[in-house]
């Protein structure tokens, strides 16, 4: 996985007032569990949008006054009109301990079903993976080539080295599905 380097101060005050001073002055407000204790902080809200704002999933190495903590992005709030960045929740990552990430899905190949005029339609861009940290991928390649007319990718079929996938067996991550002009083709074809 990448990495990704945030650079925070700790909190001091912890009220409603403190908090609103800080995204007066463009910091968001952040909190690292996992740890023996929660640790309050606050970081620039650009680079916290730039962690946010990517399809990846990356280990932040959250430089806390001097002292550097690895975590992953747990959770955000979002102001509902705005859309900026309220509050985020880290999780603390350790060598030993296995963590819970959405990983964004990458398809490789041409199915055989969008050959003969099917349409591919994408059903889940990230999957919910269990896995130690340094031995999970950047992204979850699935090779679509063999997928045909009318048929899908379903989570049962789907196994990657060290990664325990946590979404149900029958979701189907995305199917090649019929169109006019692929059931022309094939009534033709009879």
């Amino acid at each position: 996985m990448q990495e990704y380097i945030i650079e925070a101060k700790k909190r001091t005050g912890l009220g409603k007032k403190e908090t609103v001073a800080l995204r007066n002055e463009k910091r968001v407000p952040c909190v690292l569990y996992g740890a023996k204790e929660p640790i309050h902080f606050h970081a620039e809200e650009m680079v916290m949008e730039k962690l946010v704002n990517t399809p990846n999933v990356y280990i932040a190495n959250i430089n806390i006054d001097g002292k550097v903590e690895k975590a992953i992005l747990q959770d955000m709030q979002f102001h509902a009109l705005t859309d900026k960045i309220l509050h985020a929740d880290f999780l603390s990552v350790f060598a030993d301990k296995a963590v819970s990430v959405k990983l964004p899905v990458k398809l490789e190949g041409t199915p055989e079903g969008v050959l003969q005029g099917g349409k591919l339609q994408m059903k889940m861009r990230k999957l919910k993976v269990r896995g130690i940290t340094e031995k999970l991928p950047e992204f979850l390649t699935i090779d679509i080539t063999n997928v045909g007319l009318g048929q899908s990718v379903k989570i049962e079929k789907l196994s990657f080295d060290g990664v325990e996938i946590l979404e149900p067996k029958n979701a189907v991550v995305c199917a090649v599905k019929l169109t006019r002009s692929s059931v022309k083709t094939a009534t033709d074809g009879k």
